[in-house]
This record gives structure tokens, sequence and C-alpha cells, in this order.
């Protein structure tokens, strides 16, 4: 298997069963809140970075707003657009790599959730420059001062779960915080050896300085418990909301 198609093939393979998973139960709560934070005008559009199935893009494109989803599974997508023509929506679905894609528009804003694309390494990606290409993506693709929303894993979390041993085993690693596993994407289906990444909010605050966005709220970001609130060490998920600064960073402008 080719190294950059590891996720791929994970969530081509578990695209018919995604929707059984209990951290996609929550999706009409989910836009509401999403609504009261974008600032978006009427009929505004939005992109959805790791749009998987579709669930927050469809019920996005319900409300009037024109949606573009983005995914590395083509699985997924069909999945999203057999979802959208039974929701009688229409949503423009593109099958891209986050950390290599543009438009030929801007967007009001742009959603990355349940972790998207962001931190989802092959073998070979590096830790830094993976995120760090996702975000410069995403700037370039908002209008000034445009809001993004994306939630990622809770470094926290990662380093209260993990022993020494885990280290000595290489389950983790701590200089880059990323954990390795094998995860079977369906029942009978072989497992597929994947690699995440979990990030500080310190960190996160640079790498969206870095790609021209200014960070206004961090805090917890686990699906079905979202909200202005603080971040709980042991939860999964971390949330930012940014916005697209006025004028682009020298990293973000040079990538």
């Amino acid at each position: 298997m080719s190294d950059k198609t590891i996720w791929q093939t994970f969530f081509d393979v578990h695209a018919p069963i995604y929707e059984q998973n209990v951290f996609t139960k929550n999706t009409t709560a989910e836009v509401y809140f999403l609504l009261q934070v974008l600032d978006l005008p009427p009929r505004g559009t939005i992109l959805d970075v790791g749009c998987g199935t579709g669930r927050h893009a469809i019920e996005l494109a319900q409300r009037g707003y024109a949606v573009a989803g983005l995914d590395l599974s083509q699985g997924m997508l069909a999945v999203a657009a057999e979802n959208a023509a039974a929701a009688g929506v229409h949503v423009e679905w593109v099958h891209a790599d986050a950390t290599n894609f543009s438009f030929p528009h801007s967007f009001d804003a742009a959603i990355g959730l349940c972790k998207g694309a962001f931190g989802l390494l092959s073998r070979t990606d590096d830790p830094i420059d993976q995120p760090l290409s996702i975000l410069c993506n995403i700037s370039r693709c908002l209008k000034p001062h445009a809001t993004a929303v994306l939630t990622v894993l809770n470094a926290a979390a990662m380093l209260r779960r993990y022993q020494n041993a885990d280290i000595a085993a290489g389950n983790f690693d701590p200089l880059t915080m990323t954990e390795s596993s094998t995860l079977a994407p369906r029942e009978g289906q072989p497992a597929v050896p994947t690699r995440e990444r979990a990030f500080v909010p310190t960190e996160l605050t640079l790498l969206f300085r870095l790609a021209g966005l200014s960070v206004h709220h961090l805090g917890g970001g686990t699906a079905g418990n979202w909200g202005h609130r603080p971040i709980d060490l042991d939860e999964i998920e971390i949330m930012i909301i940014a916005s697209k600064t006025a004028d682009p960073s020298p990293v973000s402008a040079a990538r």
C-alpha cells in the first residue's frame, strides 16, 4: 500500500458505516453552534475541509448556504453525494488532498471538524509541515476577516493516556505528539496502519498565525459537547476559532 493512500484506503472502506460512530449524532446542534460563530452573510459560501460523508455540509446547504466539501476519500464523497441527493440539496464535492488544493474563488467561512484531515499523517508526513500546509490552503481560500472553525486532537489527553512503555513500543512519540496504531476500517477487513498527530494550544496559535489566521478562541471541542468553554485535559479534541487576517504572513504568502 502506498504511504500516501493509507488514510484514503481506511476511509474508503469505512465510509458505509462511518455514520454509525457515536460522534456523528449531533449534527443539527453542531451546525446551530457553527452558525452562531461563523458570522455568515445570507447565502454565504462555506468550505468544509475533510467533509467525510457530508453531514455538516448538507445541513448547511439545507439552510441556504453554498457549500464545497473536500475530502481525500472517494468512498466518503460517494456517500456524501447520495446523502445530498436524498436531502434534495446541492453541494460541490471535491476529491483532493487537504495539503494540496486551491479554488478559483474565495469563501466566507471554512470548517474542518472531527479532525478533518488535520493531523492525519502518512508514515512520512512531517508533523509540522502537514498541518501548516492545510492551514495555508484554507487561509488562501478565505476572504479577509472570514472565520474558520477547526477541531483537532488534544495533546494533553494523549499525554495522559500513554506510558513510557508505549514510547518504547513505538506506539507514541512525545517529540512529535504522534500515535501509531492499526485500525480496522470495518468488521472483516484487514487493519490499516495509521499515524495521528495531537496539538497543544500554544503551537496551534503559532501554526494558525503562520498561515495568516488569527486565533480568537481555543477551548473544548469534543463532538457532542461544543461551546465556548475551557479545555478538559482528558477530552479528545480542541476547538479553534480563527479569522483570516487582512495581510497574510510571509509563510502563508509564500506557500
